[in-house]
């Protein structure tokens, strides 16, 4: 897991603009196993997708990370779900602190909607052991396949 999280981050900085890597120096990204250890100990992200003309839509979310993959519980006929469904791409940021001891990863790849029953066994557990509170709203999961990952820390940050 922790390699394919470090893989992804490495080919998107070696694709990243000029522009991109003044923003992110690559010298300031979190290690494959910094990268891991702070999505894990993170619960909530900020989740980005389009609505159907084009105008962003932003909202807080919970996930679960498995691998390289994130999901999400949404409501069945959310926002976000009904943008999915029609430009089926998602950006998620899990930021925490400020100034020199901020930590940011964007993570961002095509996205799909997954029905409760097609939830895999492990995340259900995951679900029941830690956020039972879900199973009263969710309706649907979503699933973003990360294709791209950035991460900046902070002179004085913690990851």
């Amino acid at each position: 897991m922790v390699e394919v999280l470090a893989e992804l981050q490495d080919r998107t900085f070696e694709r990243a603009t000029a522009a991109t890597a003044r923003t992110y120096p690559p010298e300031r990204r979190l290690t494959p196993e910094q990268l891991t250890s702070y999505l894990s100990r993170r619960e909530y992200a900020v989740v980005g997708t389009t609505r159907p003309d084009g105008r962003p839509h932003a909202s807080m979310s919970m996930y679960i990370r498995s691998g390289s993959a994130f999901w999400l519980p949404t409501v069945d006929g959310s926002v976000r779900a009904r943008n999915l469904r029609t430009n089926p791409w998602l950006t998620m940021v899990i930021a925490e602190n400020d100034d020199e001891s901020h930590i940011a990863v964007i993570a961002e790849g095509p996205a799909e909607l997954v029905p409760l029953d097609d939830l895999p066994a492990d995340l259900r557990t995951a679900v029941d052991q830690n956020w039972p509170h879900v199973w009263k709203w969710v309706g649907l999961w979503i699933v973003l396949n990360t294709e791209r990952v950035l991460s900046y820390a902070a002179e004085d940050a913690e990851p």
